[in-house]
């Protein structure tokens, strides 16, 4: 299906917003602090903080430039706030008050009258009319003065060119020198209601694109984009055109409520696992998503912030080495054998169903991605002392899983997997109690690159355990991207069937996660992505989910319905039909192959040339094959069956119809179709015309599939290999690196008739006169 990667609005639909709309401020903050910002009404916002350090400071902030939503949504850059006044009440607990030192405080970031950088520093207890945790605040741009004492510190902002504002806020307990914790957690709030903005720059426009339903889910994330209003988040996700499903991971380093423990903050030391601001963020988020008819999915994984991570609650390798994953900073993976690991994580669990009860919503839980870690270099971390324990107190040691194991090892491996799959048969039962009575669809998500990476083939043993087996959950849920994204299709389907046989779970009771693209230097990968969702299409899963919002609207990602126009919507009108024109080509049929070249002569008669095409389009006249009244029958019936131009049909090329030469005998080393490389297993069908500088390469999409002959390395394959549509060749096994594939082929071509009309003159077809049928070819394939 067709995707397009827009890098912005270029006549798509808009409409206009109020500056200051609540839905597009957010949040930020520095660990181990945490806030979030919900917006309340459609003139309201309300954050709500927690607090850990005594330097903890807060922000609420509003950028000029929207770099949150996607291209195609996203408001217009606007840095001018002249003659623009920003109204709001304030209210708030828990914060040093509007007319403290440290009181809440407007930075405005921007450029001065003659383009130089500045930064204001506006106290807003100097626009306030009330008291210090209730009033009216004004904020009259063009006016507008930073500086404590007014008029003494008076700094005049200039508004013409602003890139941000930046709305601090502190614990009533703030010294910004100090790195000591504060007394206990201290909980704060603040909302802003009846925001209005006035004035000559008081409106924004901004993208308005409604994408037709396409059929896909969507994965979020709260540790990229809990910083959002849950609205904003929302907002792509419906125009976009995603429906159902959204999977919300619930990330691995803000959630949970921490407490100090010397020098570090950890999880785990409080009744509710959830800090307030994962609560009312997530409880505004469920609501608003049932409200615009999605089912959310909350997905719960093993892995922590390591520096968040109580020290025995890590999975450790045989050296004592903690489960650290490549971010930065890295997380680390809760042992599923430690009981207090796994009690918090339950715990957590159970909160996050609680508030999806709450919301009226369905409650759908995923395992994501459960599993013990296993370094790059084999090394797999089964060793903590929990795990220890509970693998017999003495378990063999296993240094490399890219060796070859013993039967010890390899038991070993099954044990592991024994607890892991109770770890997650416990987590879901946590769930089910916590909602009783009402139901839940649990779920796990396998990544495949890595549960079933070929250098660590026992590596399965442990992380996709037979304990996951049918009807262990509701569903399982795959993602490929690593082998996707590579080009490793002969993995990436083997272990589809090596899952399918492990497991047992059924086409229907599988979801496949789409995705995703780490970098935003790499968004290419989307085209391997969309390719790999049409063909899980095909494969007829449950539901298919692109992972994750993000990466979609970072780089623009949009998923086309077949068609957007209702006129259109008949899929006949856009079919092929695998049918070959009826009649023979008579000698007098016209062949010409046509280039696209625009020639630019100079007045000196100089030329420049560009080839706009690199390859030839074939035309064909076939009317001078038609030979007698009972075959102009004929051409007429197919032409009416076709619709004229509507329908495409096949045409064999008399001159130019074989991988041998133009019709010779096709043989299995014919034509070159490229070089193994251990990973790809799709070869599509191609003919050489020429060589060196000069070659051209022409897919071939219409084989004659009984012709087709394959060769790898010179030995011609008579099995191990598919034939599928487009022309492409499927090895069940991908070719090994250097390994040369060859092919034979006889080949079609795909056409269809040139005009919407058949001019047929009878006196002249009896008097001997060819009629003209300009047929023109289909190109399929680059």
């Amino acid at each position: 299906m067709a995707f397009w990667l827009a890098d912005r609005r270029d006549g798509q639909a808009s409409v206009w917003i109020q500056r200051f709309d609540p839905r597009f401020w957010t949040v930020n903050f520095p660990r181990p602090m945490m806030a979030s910002v919900v917006s309340t009404a459609p003139d309201a916002l309300r954050i709500d903080a927690c607090f850990l350090r005594e330097a903890d400071l807060g922000g609420l902030i509003w950028q000029s430039e929207d770099g949150l939503d996607h291209p195609l949504l996203a408001y217009r850059t606007d840095r001018n706030y002249a003659h623009t006044v920003l109204r709001f009440r304030w209210r708030s607990a828990g914060i040093m008050p509007l007319d403290a030192v440290n009181g809440p405080t407007l930075t405005i970031e921007g450029r001065d009258a003659a383009g130089a950088p500045r930064t204001w520093y506006v106290r807003l207890w100097n626009y306030a009319e009330g008291a210090p945790d209730d009033a009216v605040i004004a904020l009259p741009f063009s006016d507008l003065m930073g500086g404590f004492a007014l008029p003494a510190d008076a700094d005049p902002v200039w508004p013409g060119d602003i890139d941000r504002l930046f709305l601090s806020f502190v614990p009533t307990g703030y010294d910004g020198a100090s790195a000591a914790a504060l007394p206990a957690e201290a909980e704060a709030w603040i909302e802003l209601t009846g925001i209005a903005c006035d004035g000559e720059r008081a409106m924004l426009e901004i993208g308005d694109v409604m994408v037709p339903p396409h059929g896909l889910g969507i994965a979020t994330g709260f540790d990229d984009q809990g910083v959002q209003t849950p609205a904003r988040v929302l907002r792509n996700v419906r125009q976009l055109g995603y429906r159902g499903s959204i999977v919300h991971y619930v990330g691995m380093s803000h959630y949970y409520r921490l407490a100090a423990d010397g020098s570090a903050y950890l999880a785990g030391d409080a009744a509710d696992p959830l800090n307030t601001p994962t609560r009312a963020w997530h409880r505004a988020f469920f609501a608003q998503a049932a409200a615009l008819g999605f089912s959310p999915v909350i997905s719960l994984s093993y892995e922590v912030l390591d520096q968040n991570c109580p020290e025995g609650w890590k999975q450790r390798d045989h050296a004592g080495n903690p489960a650290l994953t490549g971010w930065d900073p890295p997380s680390s993976l809760l042992s599923p054998a430690n009981a207090g690991a796994m009690a918090w994580l339950q715990a957590v669990a159970a909160a996050f169903a609680g508030l999806m009860v709450d919301a009226g919503v369905p409650v759908r839980f995923q395992v994501g991605e459960p599993w013990w870690w296993t370094f790059a270099d084999g090394r797999i971390c089964l060793y903590d002392d929990a795990a220890v324990a509970a693998l017999g107190g003495d378990p063999p040691a296993i240094f490399d899983m890219r060796g070859e194991l013993s039967t010890a090892q390899q038991a070993l491996l099954d044990d592991a997997g024994a607890i892991l799959a109770q770890s997650t048969a416990d987590l879901v039962s946590a769930v089910r109690v916590a909602v009783a009575p009402g139901s839940v669809e649990a779920m796990v998500l396998v990544f495949s690159p890595t549960l079933l990476d070929p250098a660590m083939p026992e590596l399965r043993r442990a992380n996709l355990p037979v304990g996951w087996a049918s009807p262990a959950f509701d569903r399982l849920q795959v993602e490929d991207y690593d082998w996707l994204t590579g080009g490793a299709d002969g993995l990436r389907r083997n272990a589809y069937a090596q899952i399918d046989a492990r497991l047992g779970y059924p086409p229907d009771q599988q979801d496949y996660l789409a995705g995703f693209v780490p970098q935003a230097g790499d968004r290419q990968q989307w085209r391997a992505i969309d390719a790999g969702i049409d063909e899980a299409i095909r494969r007829v899963p449950h539901e298919i989910i692109v992972w994750a919002l993000p990466q979609v609207v970072r780089d623009g990602f949009v998923r086309l319905p077949p068609t957007s126009d209702p006129a259109e919507a008949n899929d006949s009108m856009q079919a092929f039909d695998d049918v070959a024109y009826p009649l023979a080509l008579g000698r007098d049929a016209t062949i010409v192959p046509e280039f696209s070249t625009s020639v630019a002569v100079t007045a000196s008669g100089f030329e420049r040339r560009n080839s706009l095409w690199s390859n030839a389009r074939l035309r064909f006249d076939v009317g001078p094959g038609v030979r007698s009244e009972a075959e102009l029958g004929v051409l007429i019936a197919f032409f009416r069956a076709r619709r004229g131009p509507a329908r495409g049909f096949l045409l064999r090329d008399p001159s130019d119809h074989s991988s041998n030469m133009m019709i010779g005998e096709p043989g299995a080393f014919d034509q070159m179709l490229g070089t193994g490389d251990g990973l790809r297993a799709d070869f599509a069908l191609i003919k050489q015309y020429g060589e060196g500088e000069a070659l051209q390469v022409r897919r071939i999409t219409r084989p004659v599939a009984a012709s087709v002959i394959v060769s790898v390395d010179g030995v011609s394959l008579e099995s191990g290999w598919t034939l599928n549509p487009g022309g492409i060749i499927t090895f069940d096994d991908a070719p090994v690196d250097g390994a040369l594939v060859r092919a034979g082929f006889l080949f079609d071509v795909p056409v269809r008739f040139a005009e919407d009309r058949l001019e047929i003159a009878g006196a002249a077809f009896a008097a001997g006169d060819a009629p003209s049928v300009p047929i023109i070819e289909i190109r399929e394939a680059a």
